[in-house]
């Protein structure tokens, strides 16, 4: 474990927040920061062309299979395996890059490749390789020209596109429909207020306020879109970072409670065990490496 888990922001000096790497190259000029647990403030689109890895985010362990291509949300923790040899491609991209416009961002915020809070998305592209292959190599070869007028927009339609192809695909292969409307607005607005102001906020009706929507109104969205009730989101983000910083920290157990905003130790134990059945003391034991 360590003091704290490791935070990246975005490189410095490119002429945008979005970049290509070759995550080989990646995987070898970075090894020792990969795999340990991290997180960034950028999102990632990972393909993973070759090896059989097992990637963790979150503590979910996912077993990579050649061309697999996974996404990963902001501040996610993960971390790389480091006995599997592994090839392919990456792209990095912040929301000051893809967000120019109130349109962007709401495609971005209600786009469920990444803002499904109880999985990450992980496709399977066997069918679809020449598609995708046809995508990264546009964005390679336009990051690679010189910076005009027209190659953020160019470089932004070509991103949001692949992000669409992919979305169509997660439902093709989860067989499930994703109904976007105004319950999923409602939803995505409150798990950005969530991620916010989790620490300092638990109780729905302050959501509410900020939303300016009734809490019959929030309940019907996220039982409709999540099939759990507002505080159940509440809760499971809390216990997200909770175990995150039980696992990956060595911070008390008395201080990961003040981190996230419980006055007494004993109130977070508590809370803990009300929704995880153990003490975050056994929590830790059971699941630190």
């Amino acid at each position: 474990m360590i003091s704290g888990i490791r935070k990246y922001g975005f490189k410095q000096g490119l002429p945008y927040e979005f970049e290509h790497r070759n995550l080989r190259a990646l995987y070898s000029s970075s090894f020792n920061e990969l795999i340990i647990p991290h997180r960034a403030d950028f999102y990632q689109i990972i393909w993973f062309k070759t090896g059989f890895p097992k990637h963790v985010v979150d503590l979910n362990t996912i077993e990579i299979i050649p061309n697999t291509i996974l996404f990963v949300d902001k501040n996610s923790v993960q971390c790389f395996d480091k006995t599997e040899q592994i090839d392919g491609e990456v792209l990095l991209f912040t929301d000051n890059f893809f967000c120019k416009t109130e349109e962007d961002t709401k495609f971005l915020m209600s786009n469920m490749l990444f803002n499904d809070m109880f999985s990450v998305t992980t496709l399977k592209i066997k069918k679809l390789i020449p598609i995708f292959n046809s995508f990264f190599k546009f964005i390679k070869t336009e990051l690679a020209n010189d910076v005009d007028i027209y190659s953020s927009d160019i470089l932004r339609n070509q991103l949001k596109n692949l992000l669409l192809i992919s979305e169509r695909e997660k439902q093709n292969q989860n067989n499930v429909i994703i109904n976007k409307g105004a319950d999923l607005d409602f939803v995505i607005k409150f798990r950005d207020l969530i991620d916010k102001y989790f620490r300092v906020q638990k109780s729905v009706t302050k959501y509410t306020v900020q939303l300016n929507v009734t809490q019959k109104r929030l309940s019907s969205a996220t039982l409709k879109v999540m099939a759990i009730t507002p505080k159940h989101m509440i809760d499971a983000r809390v216990i997200l970072e909770a175990k995150r910083l039980l696992v990956h920290t060595i911070y008390s157990v008395k201080e990961i409670g003040y981190t996230l905003g419980f006055e007494e130790p004993t109130n977070f134990v508590k809370y803990f065990k009300k929704h995880q059945s153990i003490t975050p003391t056994e929590f830790r034991n059971r699941f630190s490496r």
